[in-house]
Protein backbone atom coordinates (compact mmCIF):
# COMPACT_ATOMS: atom_id res chain seq x y z
CA UNK A 1 0.00 0.00 0.00
CA UNK A 2 1.26 3.40 -1.17
CA UNK A 3 2.02 6.33 1.22
CA UNK A 4 0.11 9.15 0.60
CA UNK A 5 2.26 12.13 -0.37
CA UNK A 6 1.99 15.58 1.54
CA UNK A 7 4.12 17.62 3.55
CA UNK A 8 4.24 16.08 7.19
CA UNK A 9 6.91 18.71 8.17
CA UNK A 10 4.33 21.47 8.03
CA UNK A 11 2.20 20.01 9.92
CA UNK A 12 4.96 19.22 12.80
CA UNK A 13 5.55 22.92 12.44
CA UNK A 14 2.77 23.79 12.96
CA UNK A 15 1.47 21.58 16.04
CA UNK A 16 5.26 23.04 18.01
CA UNK A 17 3.69 26.75 16.79
CA UNK A 18 0.47 25.89 18.85
CA UNK A 19 2.31 24.73 21.79
CA UNK A 20 4.54 27.42 21.68
CA UNK A 21 1.71 29.76 21.70
CA UNK A 22 -0.09 28.09 24.54
CA UNK A 23 2.86 28.22 26.71
CA UNK A 24 3.45 32.08 25.93
CA UNK A 25 -0.67 32.26 26.21
CA UNK A 26 0.05 30.56 29.97
CA UNK A 27 2.94 33.35 30.58
CA UNK A 28 0.52 36.23 29.77
CA UNK A 29 -1.73 34.95 31.71
CA UNK A 30 0.67 34.33 34.69
CA UNK A 31 2.03 37.63 34.19
CA UNK A 32 -1.74 39.25 34.28
CA UNK A 33 -2.43 37.62 37.39
CA UNK A 34 1.11 38.40 39.15
CA UNK A 35 0.11 42.13 37.82
CA UNK A 36 -3.63 41.62 38.87
CA UNK A 37 -2.29 40.47 42.38
CA UNK A 38 0.50 43.14 43.01
CA UNK A 39 -2.07 46.07 41.78
CA UNK A 40 -4.39 44.74 44.51
CA UNK A 41 -1.54 44.71 47.42
CA UNK A 42 -1.13 48.18 46.21
CA UNK A 43 -4.60 49.02 46.96
CA UNK A 44 -4.77 47.65 49.91
CA UNK A 45 -1.57 49.25 51.22
CA UNK A 46 -2.94 52.79 49.84
CA UNK A 47 -6.48 51.48 51.52
CA UNK A 48 -4.24 50.81 54.96
CA UNK A 49 -2.27 54.01 54.33
CA UNK A 50 -5.79 56.18 54.48
CA UNK A 51 -7.70 54.42 57.30
CA UNK A 52 -4.12 55.62 59.02
CA UNK A 53 -4.44 59.12 58.06
CA UNK A 54 -8.04 59.23 59.10
CA UNK A 55 -7.06 58.26 62.18
CA UNK A 56 -4.63 60.67 62.80
CA UNK A 57 -6.60 63.36 61.30
CA UNK A 58 -9.06 62.46 63.93
CA UNK A 59 -6.83 62.29 66.69
CA UNK A 60 -5.50 66.20 65.52
CA UNK A 61 -8.84 67.26 65.97
CA UNK A 62 -9.58 65.92 69.16
CA UNK A 63 -7.09 67.48 70.39
CA UNK A 64 -7.17 71.01 68.67
CA UNK A 65 -11.18 71.16 69.99
CA UNK A 66 -9.38 69.71 73.86
CA UNK A 67 -6.74 72.88 72.74
CA UNK A 68 -9.39 75.58 72.01
CA UNK A 69 -11.74 74.71 75.06
CA UNK A 70 -8.48 74.83 77.12
CA UNK A 71 -7.82 78.13 75.82
CA UNK A 72 -11.61 79.42 75.73
CA UNK A 73 -11.55 78.53 79.61
CA UNK A 74 -7.73 80.18 80.73
CA UNK A 75 -9.48 83.33 78.63
CA UNK A 76 -12.57 83.15 80.55
CA UNK A 77 -10.63 82.91 84.20
CA UNK A 78 -8.06 86.06 83.28
CA UNK A 79 -11.27 88.02 82.22
CA UNK A 80 -12.71 87.02 85.77
CA UNK A 81 -9.54 87.88 87.63
CA UNK A 82 -9.50 91.06 86.06
CA UNK A 83 -12.84 92.12 86.83
CA UNK A 84 -11.91 90.96 90.72
CA UNK A 85 -8.58 92.81 90.89
CA UNK A 86 -10.51 95.98 89.44
CA UNK A 87 -13.39 95.41 92.25
CA UNK A 88 -10.64 95.14 95.09
CA UNK A 89 -8.45 98.02 93.33
CA UNK A 90 -11.74 99.94 94.11
CA UNK A 91 -12.38 98.69 97.14
CA UNK A 92 -9.14 99.30 98.26
CA UNK A 93 -9.37 103.05 96.97
CA UNK A 94 -12.48 103.98 98.85
CA UNK A 95 -10.95 102.62 102.02
CA UNK A 96 -7.45 103.79 101.84
CA UNK A 97 -7.94 106.57 104.13
CA UNK A 98 -10.64 104.94 106.72
CA UNK A 99 -7.22 104.00 109.14
CA UNK A 100 -6.91 108.26 109.53
CA UNK A 101 -10.66 108.94 109.47
CA UNK A 102 -10.81 106.64 112.86
CA UNK A 103 -7.92 108.29 114.36
CA UNK A 104 -9.17 111.86 113.57
CA UNK A 105 -12.38 110.68 115.03
CA UNK A 106 -11.79 110.87 119.03
CA UNK A 107 -10.60 114.84 117.86
CA UNK A 108 -13.97 115.13 116.31
CA UNK A 109 -15.82 114.04 119.33
CA UNK A 110 -13.12 116.68 121.24
CA UNK A 111 -14.24 119.61 119.27
CA UNK A 112 -17.77 118.57 119.63
CA UNK A 113 -17.58 118.69 123.74
CA UNK A 114 -15.62 122.29 122.98
CA UNK A 115 -18.64 123.49 121.06
CA UNK A 116 -20.91 122.38 123.86
CA UNK A 117 -18.83 123.97 126.89
CA UNK A 118 -18.14 126.96 124.93
CA UNK A 119 -21.69 128.26 125.01
CA UNK A 120 -21.42 127.74 129.14
CA UNK A 121 -17.69 128.91 129.75
CA UNK A 122 -16.65 132.22 131.19
CA UNK A 123 -13.11 131.43 131.82
CA UNK A 124 -12.14 132.34 128.00
CA UNK A 125 -8.50 131.17 129.18
CA UNK A 126 -10.02 127.06 130.08
CA UNK A 127 -11.61 127.38 126.76
CA UNK A 128 -8.24 127.89 124.60
CA UNK A 129 -6.37 125.06 126.58
CA UNK A 130 -8.90 122.75 124.95
CA UNK A 131 -8.39 123.71 121.78
CA UNK A 132 -4.77 124.23 122.07
CA UNK A 133 -5.05 120.44 123.25
CA UNK A 134 -7.46 119.62 120.74
CA UNK A 135 -4.63 120.80 117.73
CA UNK A 136 -2.16 119.41 119.44
CA UNK A 137 -3.67 116.03 119.19
CA UNK A 138 -4.64 116.22 116.04
CA UNK A 139 -1.23 117.63 114.92
CA UNK A 140 0.22 114.36 116.53
CA UNK A 141 -1.99 112.14 114.77
CA UNK A 142 -1.07 113.87 111.43
CA UNK A 143 2.71 113.84 111.99
CA UNK A 144 2.59 109.92 113.29
CA UNK A 145 1.39 109.33 109.38
CA UNK A 146 4.12 111.57 108.09
CA UNK A 147 2.07 114.47 107.35
CA UNK A 148 4.26 117.86 107.89
CA UNK A 149 4.15 121.31 107.48
CA UNK A 150 5.89 123.06 105.37
CA UNK A 151 8.16 126.24 106.20
CA UNK A 152 7.89 129.05 103.62
CA UNK A 153 8.27 132.34 105.55
CA UNK A 154 11.28 133.97 104.54
CA UNK A 155 12.30 130.94 102.25
CA UNK A 156 13.02 132.02 98.65
CA UNK A 157 9.84 131.38 96.33
CA UNK A 158 9.65 128.57 94.69
CA UNK A 159 7.02 127.53 92.03
CA UNK A 160 6.94 123.80 93.36
CA UNK A 161 6.26 124.09 96.43
CA UNK A 162 4.74 127.98 96.64
CA UNK A 163 1.37 129.44 95.27
CA UNK A 164 2.05 133.00 94.63
CA UNK A 165 -1.12 135.30 95.25
CA UNK A 166 0.56 138.74 95.71
CA UNK A 167 3.25 140.55 95.35
CA UNK A 168 4.37 143.43 97.43
CA UNK A 169 7.24 145.22 98.27
CA UNK A 170 9.54 144.04 100.21
CA UNK A 171 10.09 144.82 103.73
CA UNK A 172 13.90 144.52 103.40
CA UNK A 173 16.46 144.54 100.51
CA UNK A 174 16.83 140.49 101.52
CA UNK A 175 13.27 139.51 101.34
CA UNK A 176 13.38 140.09 97.46
CA UNK A 177 11.84 137.34 95.69
CA UNK A 178 11.54 135.82 99.04
CA UNK A 179 7.99 134.56 100.79
CA UNK A 180 6.87 137.83 102.84
CA UNK A 181 3.56 136.17 104.28
CA UNK A 182 1.96 132.82 104.44
CA UNK A 183 -1.67 132.58 103.99
CA UNK A 184 -1.91 128.95 103.77
CA UNK A 185 0.18 126.05 104.87
CA UNK A 186 1.85 124.06 102.74
CA UNK A 187 2.05 120.27 103.76
CA UNK A 188 4.49 117.13 102.65
CA UNK A 189 3.37 113.65 103.30
CA UNK A 190 6.46 111.25 103.01
CA UNK A 191 8.36 114.08 101.56
CA UNK A 192 5.93 114.41 98.73
CA UNK A 193 4.15 117.92 98.41
CA UNK A 194 0.49 117.32 99.05
CA UNK A 195 -0.58 121.05 99.51
CA UNK A 196 1.32 123.53 97.69
CA UNK A 197 1.87 126.60 100.36
CA UNK A 198 -0.17 130.42 99.24
CA UNK A 199 1.96 133.36 99.85
CA UNK A 200 3.28 136.55 99.27
CA UNK A 201 6.32 137.28 97.63
CA UNK A 202 8.51 140.25 98.16
CA UNK A 203 9.55 142.37 95.31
Amino acid sequence: MKKPKGNFNFLNKNKKNMKENESDSVIDNNEETNESTGIEKEELELGDSTLEQTDQAANLEVQLSAAKDKYLRLGADFENYKKRVAKERIEMIKMAGADVLVSVLPVIDDLERALKSMNEATNIKAVKEGINLIYNKIKSITEARELKPMESIGKDFDPDLHDAIANIPSPSGDMKGKVVEEIEKGYYLNDKVIRHAKVIVGN
